[in-house]
């Protein structure tokens, strides 16, 4: 195996996503964010932040919503921000885009509310997260959100360890933990919990696709080219049925 130190070290030097492939695949994280768009309250003149916007899959449902509004699509992944841009060309001026790490302070103006599904577990620093949605989005507006929390993916994990790549690029945090840091960060009303999410996904090359675009991208790509397929056709073994044990933290708040 792999030590893990020199591993994580590595793992800011990953290439940027494969983002076309993510757009294809993403089926899953879509069906989450649209279900989660529809606990934000919206009059449709709102500016509303796409915090990690991705392809825009879930992002082109928000610029509906908002027919005399304006979206801020932000992520920190220039190739998402390129699909995105394709995907969203039909809404014009009223989307923006911005390239952004949540973990440092937002090159933004104030905003009506935040949306963000399937980004937050790539923050390792949820404190800075918080603070930063906060100190862009206008007092009394909501925060809705949802991403990996505790427990999220932990077979994937697993079976990439045993076949020899010990990394956890993410940061699945806990309800109690996450409430805890928004109201830290000045957010109220705030609401966290956990909601399991197990997704069958067909079997063979599809599964071995999704595992390589989206739950494995870094681990793949911090080995030698030649053991990189069998690194992924070892973790497939090991799981077995072709199932990813997701769990998703859903966040509400609201700024103080």
């Amino acid at each position: 195996m792999r030590d893990a130190r020199k591993i994580a070290s590595e793992a800011s030097h990953v290439s940027d996503w494969d983002a076309a492939t993510y757009d294809r695949v993403a089926d899953p994280m879509t069906g989450w964010g649209t279900a989660v768009l529809e606990r934000l309250s919206l009059g449709g003149q709102e500016w509303v932040l796409d915090a990690g916007c991705g392809s825009g899959r879930v992002t082109e449902h928000l610029c509906r919503r908002l027919p005399r509004g304006t979206v801020v699509a932000l992520d920190v992944s220039a190739a998402m921000l390129a699909e995105a841009r394709r995907r969203l060309t039909p809404f014009g001026e009223r989307t923006y885009f911005v390239r952004a790490d949540l973990a440092r302070p937002l090159p933004l103006r104030l905003v009506d509310a935040v949306l963000s599904t399937a980004t937050f577990h790539w923050v390792r620093d949820h404190d800075a997260l918080f603070r930063n949605l906060a100190a862009v989005l206008r007092l009394g507006w909501p925060l809705v959100a949802q991403c990996g929390g505790v427990g999220n993916i932990e077979r994937v994990h697993a079976a990439a360890r045993a076949a020899g790549v010990d990394l956890d690029p993410t940061h699945f945090a806990t309800p109690a933990d996450t409430e805890r840091r928004l109201r830290s960060a000045d957010f109220v009303d705030v609401r966290c919990w956990l909601q399991p999410e197990p997704t069958v996904l067909p079997p063979g090359e599809p599964f071995e696709t999704y595992l390589r675009t989206v739950c494995l991208r870094q681990h793949i790509e911090l080995l030698p080219v030649d053991d990189r397929q069998p690194f992924l056709h070892e973790v497939t073994r090991r799981l077995g049925e072709p199932v990813i044990d997701y769990v998703r933290l859903n966040i509400l708040a609201r700024r103080a």
